[in-house]
């Protein structure tokens, strides 16, 4: 792969990455999925091209453990919620018999919210925080990688964007807490490195200079 396919590549999933946050466009995370994958695919290219291999190690260790972080996030929030979700629905519908077959049957009533105490919703609350955590922590870790994968990609093609981009990725990441200054730094992120790849000049790798040798001297006749 040429490192203008590279770049070309790694720049469309940056802009995917960067327009998946909209309604109707994106699908259950497939348009940013996608557009990872690009990234990868073109720090791949660059990992070659430059003969740096953690270009590309980064990364994908920064990917890999966004995945786990994320099954990891979904997995626990469902351990804590689903033991204490039927408790909550018969205490809403006192009729139900807690068999999840017959529950369409019961959802027209009306909902009798006066018999849930704050015990009953504590499970729930401490699943979100649970979950939260998770995902900030593996989320921060995540951007750790992403961003030195970039800081190389930045020095080796003297395009100082990918490290804005990285900066910002860590950045956004450790203000998750901050939810919406966290994920706004992190979604910018992704158009600056959109701008960074399609904005980069491959830099022409110098060719050795090729000296021919002069002819012997004339023997004496």
């Amino acid at each position: 792969m040429t490192i203008e396919a590279s770049k070309n590549l790694g720049g469309v999933g940056a802009i995917l990455m960067f327009i998946g946050v909209f309604p109707y466009i994106n699908t259950f995370g497939i348009i940013e999925l996608i557009g990872a994958i690009l990234i990868l695919v073109g720090l791949h290219g660059f990992a070659g091209h430059y003969n740096e291999p953690g270009i590309f190690n980064n990364a994908i260790y920064g990917f890999i453990v966004a995945i786990i972080g994320g099954i990891a996030a979904i997995a626990i929030g469902i351990a804590i919620i689903l033991p204490n979700i039927t408790s909550l629905l018969q205490k809403i519908y006192p009729a139900w018999n807690g068999n999840l077959g017959t529950l369409s049957q019961f959802t027209s009533q009306t909902p009798i919210t006066t018999n849930i105490t704050t015990s009953d919703i504590l499970p729930f609350i401490s699943a979100a925080i649970v979950v939260f955590i998770i995902v900030w922590v593996f989320a921060i870790i995540a951007a750790i990688f992403f961003r030195r994968s970039l800081k190389l990609v930045s020095n080796k093609t003297t395009v100082g964007l990918f490290s804005t981009a990285g900066l910002l990725l860590i950045i956004g990441a450790g203000l998750i807490i901050v939810v919406g200054l966290g994920l706004i730094l992190m979604w910018i992120a992704t158009l600056i490195l959109a701008i960074a790849f399609f904005t980069m000049k491959p830099r022409i790798q110098e060719q050795p200079m090729i000296t021919t040798a002069s002819p012997p001297p004339p023997m004496p006749v």
